[in-house]
């Protein structure tokens, strides 16, 4: 099993703390099968349909 590394960026404290909060769970939850996948859409609400 190979190890995933991911840089989170730093909460800077002028972003929406619970934005930054999702935003970095959703980068963690998502696979490289995934970020294949919807790499080439060009809107979000493209991936939930």
């Amino acid at each position: 099993m190979t190890a995933t590394r991911f840089n989170i960026e730093k909460f800077d404290g002028v972003t929406n703390f619970n934005l930054w909060q999702v935003l970095s769970v959703i980068q963690l939850c998502l696979t490289n099968r995934v970020l294949q996948e919807v790499l080439m859409e060009k809107t979000s609400s493209v991936l939930w349909k």
